[in-house]
């Protein structure tokens, strides 16, 4: 089972106000020799247990512990291709392919210290393995504080943040695995803004009925059930309760010609199955989450022709009743990131978009967070 604690906002900001300030020389070195006990682990997104620590696939997953000391460390059973080390709140390092094995974190002043670990990569072939944080002689645990704000981001690549630090359209498949960064991407920053936890539930080239191109593989409703994309652990926990689900697809399902072979007889059958898999989809996770309010968004690729038939769900689901669902049309993002992705400076534009959206909305938060 996935372990996930909770954080409360103003704790968390009073924690990073207080702790200690980190030092100018922070290191952050491989050391398989490191002696340590393992120290808790909080989880934001999507884990199994596995008999050396967590197995993780989806994108962003984070870690995070606070301790007293001056040292800590981590072990990384099977690691991701990109992880960044953050220290009360500053990343210190980036660590890119790195090794399996033990790390130590040191060259902070002595205090109270907030450590974070973040997938920044994505992997649709293999799961990841993080081992835990470790703690060196001389430091022990804190507690971490809870955060009420909670937040689901479901998508495809622009929601894994697909190439998000690129800055050109042509990138190669190694440039594409360098670049793409679920960190630098709207979602963590949206979450970010309201010190919110959140998960990222999102697989480039998929869809709602269709992947890219009429590519083999799950569309991201039949792949969200579960923990893993191997389909071997249904996520079966019901406590994680988001206030909001961010929810954009179609991109995939229509930025290609129908093949040959396509179960849809025109372009019009697939629009019509789009609408009715993303209305059931929605009406999915709404009977998972009751109280959530729903964002559903859209570009206006494709001539529109996402944004208006992502429309169409909102509204077939307005009529059917559902007073917590809205839709927000996204123009005018610049798609300068590797093969037509969003920018780093589109991605600030979702962000500040879904922002004033969510703002405007009336108590989205409840009274958990408010």
């Amino acid at each position: 089972m996935a372990r996930r604690l909770r954080f409360d906002s103003l704790a968390f900001v009073l924690l990073l106000a207080l702790v200690a300030p980190v030092h100018a020389q922070v290191r952050v070195a491989a050391d398989p020799a490191l002696q340590a006990t393992p120290a808790p682990v909080a989880t934001g997104g999507r884990t199994v247990a596995h008999p050396r620590g967590l197995a993780h696939q989806w994108p962003g997953v984070y870690f995070e512990t606070a301790f007293e000391g001056s040292a800590a460390g981590f072990e990384l059973v099977e690691p991701p291709l990109t992880v960044h080390v953050e220290v009360d709140g500053q990343r210190v390092a980036s660590l890119r392919k790195p090794s399996p094995g033990r790390y130590r974190i040191d060259g902070m002043d002595p205090g109270t210290h907030a450590l974070r670990l973040e997938t920044a990569s994505e992997s649709q072939s293999a799961a990841h393995v993080f081992g835990g944080f470790l703690l060196p002689p001389g430091s022990s645990p804190a507690e971490l504080p809870r955060r009420e704000r909670r937040i689901e981001f479901i998508g495809d690549s622009h929601t894994v943040g697909y190439g998000s630090v690129s800055t050109t359209r042509e990138c190669s498949g190694e440039e594409v695995d360098m670049t793409t960064d679920t960190s630098a991407a709207f979602g963590p920053q949206v979450a970010k803004h309201y010190n919110a936890d959140y998960r990222i539930n999102a697989i480039s080239g998929r869809g709602i009925v269709r992947n890219y191109s009429g590519h083999d593989g799950d569309t991201v409703p039949t792949a969200w059930p579960y923990l893993l994309l191997s389909h071997e652990h249904v996520d079966s926990d019901t406590s994680w309760q988001p206030q909001v689900v961010v929810v954009a697809l179609g991109t995939n399902d229509f930025s290609t010609a129908l093949n040959e072979g396509e179960p849809w007889a025109d372009r019009a059958a697939l629009r019509a199955d789009y609408v009715h898999g993303y209305t059931r989809f929605v009406r999915q996770l709404r009977a998972r989450w009751p109280g959530a309010h729903f964002v559903l968004w859209a570009t206006d690729a494709v001539d529109g022709e996402i944004r208006d038939h992502a429309r169409q769900v909102a509204t077939k689901l307005l009529g059917e009743g559902d007073r917590r669902i809205s839709f927000l049309p996204v123009d005018g993002l610049d798609m300068q990131a590797c093969h037509w992705h969003p920018s780093a400076a589109d991605h600030v534009r979702l962000r500040d978009a879904l922002v004033a959206h969510i703002d405007a909305l009336p108590s989205p938060w409840g009274t958990a967070g408010d």
